[in-house]
């Protein structure tokens, strides 16, 4: 049975992916041990985790002055990671307020600092990007959401500041090519674009670290992290494997930017569908749609459980949108083949030729 998996995250992983790492779970590399068995500091998961770290190096193009980072606690851990690390007591980070996850964010860099949000686009249920702002130049830091997975928008012109950026890159990081290095700090749950739940992505400038007068417990410190190595303590060894595969997968279709035309393609198929299909209507503004999280309602809200029913028995899954905002969000990560994009759209055909 194929399954077209539309999953927000976790979500899909590339099949070969899957091949390669159930291999593992059973011998990994000849060893006769698992992948889940070996010892993180085995020459074998060294060189794992060696070659991660230089995937993430290559296909984002970062400079020298970069260190990659493979960490525990999810991106909500960032949330209070960042302000940990980058602000001190009586100074003032900024953030774009542009969804949930930045909304958190910005929560937990009030228990550190003070917080200026700097823009906003919560007057209309974050449903667009905001346009014009000013960027304080005594702010720290400036932290921004690149994608909104629960609202279906994006930054496609990413802020240039004075000061230095922040990113939460959690959805569409590898997803589109940007000029990476124009950033103090990225980070990013794996679970999107990147492998699987357990593992978080750090990348960041090693100039901006060490000028916090706190203490920061051990663990929490990123300069610990990058002396060690990204193995101060034990990793999540199966999610770190799993990353490296994916992003040698992404390596081998050509990068990141062969990857962004696919991306583009499918997301313009599905969303040229729900503005021509008369059942159905999209949620952000156009300008600012996401391409990697599709967010949509029915103009009758009476036929969406109906079509949720219809999916579930067309074996499409995890298209319910989010409770915060309703409706249906089918998530297109890198993954996501465009014969499962045309799917979803002649299934949307279908049921409203049926309702017409």
């Amino acid at each position: 049975m194929q399954v077209h998996n539309f999953n927000a995250g976790p979500s899909m992983l590339p099949n070969e992916v899957l091949y390669k790492a159930s291999k593992a779970l059973i011998d990994f590399d000849g060893l006769g041990m698992s992948i889940l068995e070996i010892s993180h500091r085995s020459e074998a998961f060294l060189q794992v985790m060696a070659e991660a770290r230089q995937l993430v190096r290559e296909l984002l193009q970062l400079d020298e002055d970069f260190e990659v980072l493979f960490l525990h606690g999810g991106a909500s851990t960032q949330f209070m990671q960042v302000p940990y690390n980058l602000l001190d007591a009586g100074e003032t980070a900024g953030y774009l307020d542009t969804g949930v996850w930045a909304s958190r964010a910005l929560k937990e860099a009030r228990l550190f600092g003070n917080v200026e949000i700097v823009a906003s686009s919560a007057d209309r249920n974050y449903c667009y990007i905001p346009k014009s702002f000013t960027v304080p130049k005594h702010l720290k830091y400036l932290h921004i959401t690149t994608n909104n997975t629960i609202y279906g928008t994006q930054w496609h012109q990413i802020p240039e500041v004075e000061v230095p950026l922040v990113a939460d890159m959690s959805s569409d990081i590898f997803s589109r090519q940007l000029n990476f290095n124009q950033f103090a700090l990225i980070y990013a749950g794996a679970q999107k674009n990147m492998g699987p739940a357990g593992v978080t992505l750090v990348a960041v400038r090693k100039s901006i670290l060490g000028k916090v007068n706190r203490l920061i417990p051990t663990i929490l410190d990123y300069r610990v992290h990058i002396q060690h190595e990204s193995i101060y303590n034990t990793p999540p060894v199966f999610a770190i494997y799993i990353s490296m595969l994916t992003l040698r997968w992404l390596k081998e279709q050509g990068g990141i930017a062969v990857i962004e035309k696919r991306n583009e393609q499918k997301a313009a198929l599905l969303y040229r569908e729900i503005d021509e299909n008369p059942l159905f209507r999209g949620t952000a503004d156009p300008a600012d749609r996401s391409k990697m999280n599709v967010c949509f309602v029915m103009n009758d809200p009476a036929l969406e459980k109906e079509f949720l029913e219809f999916c579930k028995k067309e074996d499409i899954v995890g298209i319910k949108g989010h409770r915060l905002v309703g409706g249906f969000r089918a998530s297109i990560y890198n993954a996501m083949p465009i014969e499962s994009v045309e799917y979803l759209v002649e299934s949307m055909r279908y049921f409203a030729r049926k309702h017409g």
